[in-house]
C-alpha cells in the first residue's frame, strides 16, 4: 500500500509540474486591431489591408531621414526560458529582434523581398527577466517594409496570448463583376479574422482565395450560375454568404440579350402579384406589347440593392424556370422584357456612391440571372438625380449598348427641368430609351404654355408631354402613360380614343383639343399602360385599340 501511495503521489507531482504548452506571448501579432499594443517611431507605422500574409491586416512602416521606422512591443516572459521570435516580412530591408533579454539580445534581417519571407531567431531570458522588448525596423533611406503574423513563442510569462481565433462571420457584399462567355468575376467584403475564402458555384466548392475576389472559369456561355462564399481561418469555416446570380456572356455577343425597341413602341407593366386583375404568365401578354416591365424588383437590406422574387403562389404556381423560358420566348419574338424598380410601395433609395454601386451591381445581376433587357425606374417616393445617374451609367457600362432604360415619373416630377426625375432623364439622355410619364392619379398641372390642365383630356396629355418634348428630351424618348381601365388607377383613366387622339396631335398635328403644339413630333415613341393584367381583365380592349395606332404612327 505504501508503494501504491508513493506511486500516486508521483503521478500527481508529474501533472502539477508539467510544462505548459508554448504560446505566442506577442499581442495583436497579426495587426488585426491596427497598431494596438505596438509603438512605432515618428509615426512611421500604419496598417494596410493589402498585401497581407494572414488575416485582414499587416504592418507597413516607412523609414524617413534618421528614422528607421522601428515598431516595438514589450512582452511578458518567464525567466530562464527560451523563445522563438519570427515574423513574415515583405518590401524593403526588414529587421526583427529582441532586447532586454537578460542574456544576449538578438536580431535578424532581410535585404528586401517582393513576396512574403519568414525571418526567425531565438533568445533565452535571464534568471530574473520578466519582460522583453521585441521590435521590427527597416533601414535608412530604404523603401517601406511590411510585417505580419509576428510570433514570440515560448512559455507564458503571465501576460497570456491573443485569444484563439473564432470562426469568422459570413462575407457580405458578394457581387458579380466582369463576365466573358466562359468566366465570371466575383468580389466581396473582407471579414475580420479570416485568413482565406471558399467560393461555391451552384452549391459545390469551386475555388479558394486569400483575397476578396476570384474569377470562376471554365463556364458555359450564356448560362446562369449561383454563387456563395465563405470565410475561413484556423478555427473553421463560416456559414455561406447570401447567394448571388451571374450569367456568362453570349459567345461572340453582348452579355445583355438586347433586342431593338421599335421606333414606335407600346409598354405594359406585368404584375408579379395578384390584386384582383387577371393573373398572367408572361406568355399570356399579347404580342401588341413591345416592352414588358416586370413589376417589381424588391428592396434588400443593402442600401440601393434590389432583388427579384417571383410570386409563384400568387401566380397560380408559375415557376422561375417557366418565367425565364417565357422571357426568352418574348425576346425571340422581338420583345423586350425589363425589370421595374419602385412602384407605389417601392422603398429603394439611391442616395450615395455606395448605394449607386449596389443598385447597378444588383440590377446587372438580375439581368444576368433572368435575361432581362433592361430596367425601368418607377420610384414614386423620391429620386436623387446625381446618384441615380451614376447608377444607370454604371449599369450601362456593365450591360452594354443594348440596355433598355425606361422611366415612369409622376406628372409633378416632370413639370420642370430642375426636378430630380427630369434631371436624371437629361443626365442619361444618350442611353435613355423612353420616359412614360404617368398621366393619372394626378391633380391639375401646368402645360408647356403655362396654362393649367386637368387630367382626363387630350389637352392634359398633349400639353404636359410638350414640356418634355421642349425641355430637352428627344421625341423618341417620350411616351404617354395611362391606365388600361378604370380599375388600373384611382383617377385619370381616359378611353383609348383619347390616347390615340393625343398621339395624333403630337405626331402629326391632328385631333388636338384646345391645346395645339407649335410643331409636330413624328418620332414620338408611343404609349404605356398600367397594366397588362388590367388590360386582360377588360378583354385587352386598351392594347387592341392603342397598339395598332402606335405602330401606325409615321
Amino acid at each position: 500500500m505504501a508503494v501504491l501511495a508513493a506511486g500516486a503521489l508521483t503521478a500527481t507531482g508529474l501533472v502539477t509540474n508539467a510544462e505548459a504548452a508554448d504560446v505566442n506571448v506577442a499581442k495583436n501579432a497579426g495587426f488585426e486591431s491596427g497598431l494596438a499594443d505596438w509603438t512605432c517611431s515618428g509615426g512611421s507605422g500604419t496598417t494596410v489591408s493589402s498585401p497581407v500574409h494572414g488575416g485582414t491586416a499587416a504592418l507597413k512602416a516607412t523609414p524617413a531621414g534618421q528614422d528607421n521606422a522601428k515598431c516595438t512591443q514589450t512582452v511578458a516572459v518567464r525567466p530562464d526560458s527560451t523563445y522563438t521570435l519570427s515574423s513574415w516580412v515583405q518590401g524593403g530591408y526588414a529587421y526583427i529582434g529582441a532586447s532586454g533579454t537578460g542574456t544576449t539580445d538578438v536580431s535578424t534581417w532581410s535585404p528586401g523581398s517582393s513576396s512574403w519571407t519568414q525571418l526567425t531567431t531565438s533568445f533565452k531570458t535571464g534568471p530574473s527577466t520578466t519582460s522583453v522588448t521585441v521590435y521590427t525596423h527597416g533601414w535608412y533611406g530604404q523603401a517601406a517594409y511590411l510585417a505580419d503574423d509576428i510570433s514570440v513563442s515560448g512559455p507564458d510569462g503571465g501576460g497570456g496570448t491573443d485569444p484563439a481565433p473564432e470562426i469568422p462571420a459570413a462575407p457580405a457584399g458578394l457581387t458579380v463583376g466582369a463576365t466573358t462567355p466562359s468566366s465570371i468575376a466575383l468580389s466581396w467584403n473582407a471579414v475580420s479574422g479570416a485568413t482565406g475564402y471558399t467560393v461555391y458555384k451552384d452549391g459545390a466548392k469551386v475555388t479558394t482565395s486569400t483575397g476578396t475576389s476570384a474569377t470562376i472559369t471554365g463556364l458555359a456561355a450564356d448560362t446562369a450560375y449561383r454563387f456563395a462564399v465563405t470565410a475561413t481561418n484556423a478555427a473553421g469555416e463560416s456559414v455561406k454568404s447570401a447567394t448571388v446570380s451571374g450569367r456568362t456572356a453570349q459567345s461572340g455577343g453582348n452579355p445583355n440579350p438586347g433586342t431593338s425597341v421599335p421606333k414606335h413602341a407600346v409598354t405594359g407593366y406585368w404584375q408579379n402579384f395578384n390584386n384582383g386583375a387577371t393573373v398572367q404568365k408572361l406568355s399570356d401578354v399579347p404580342a401588341n406589347y413591345d416592352i414588358i416591365a416586370v413589376s417589381f424588383a424588391d428592396a434588400t437590406t443593402t442600401p440601393g440593392a434590389v432583388t427579384f422574387n417571383l410570386d409563384t403562389a400568387g401566380l397560380n404556381g408559375y415557376t422561375v424556370d417557366q418565367f425565364k423560358a417565357d422571357i426568352k420566348a418574348k425576346q425571340a419574338a422581338g420583345k423586350n422584357v425589363i425589370i421595374s424598380v419602385g412602384g407605389e410601395k417601392g422603398s429603394v433609395s439611391v442616395n450615395s456612391d455606395a448605394s449607386a454601386t449596389n443598385f447597378a451591381n444588383s440590377v446587372y445581376s438580375l439581368i444576368q440571372e433572368y435575361g432581362f433587357n433592361g430596367v425601368d425606374i418607377d420610384l414614386e417616393n423620391g429620386l436623387n438625380a446625381t446618384y441615380m445617374t451614376k447608377a444607370l451609367r454604371s449599369l450601362s457600362q456593365k450591360a452594354g449598348s443594348g440596355l433598355v432604360i425606361t422611366m415612369a415619373p409622376q406628372t409633378i416630377d416632370m413639370q420642370s427641368t430642375s426636378g430630380e426625375y427630369f434631371k436624371t432623364a437629361l443626365g442619361i439622355k444618350d442611353i435613355l430609351t423612353v420616359v412614360n410619364m404617368q398621366y393619372y392619379n394626378s391633380g391639375s398641372m401646368l402645360g408647356c404654355d403655362g396654362k393649367v390642365y386637368s387630367q382626363g383630356s387630350v389637352d392634359f396629355l398633349t400639353a404636359l408631354a410638350c414640356i418634355q418634348l421642349e425641355g430637352g428630351l428627344d421625341p423618341s424618348q417620350v411616351g404617354l402613360g395611362v391606365p388600361a381601365s378604370t380599375s388600373g388607377a384611382g383617377s385619370g383613366y381616359v378611353s383609348p380614343s383619347i390616347v390615340n387622339a393625343a398621339l395624333d396631335c403630337l405626331a402629326v398635328g391632328t385631333n388636338c383639343g384646345t391645346f395645339k403644339p407649335a410643331k409636330t413630333y413624328p418620332g414620338l415613341r408611343g404609349a404605356m399602360t398600367w397594366s397588362t393584367n388590367w388590360d386582360a381583365t377588360s378583354g385587352n380592349a386598351w392594347s387592341n385599340a392603342v397598339a395598332p395606332h402606335v405602330h401606325g404612327l409615321p
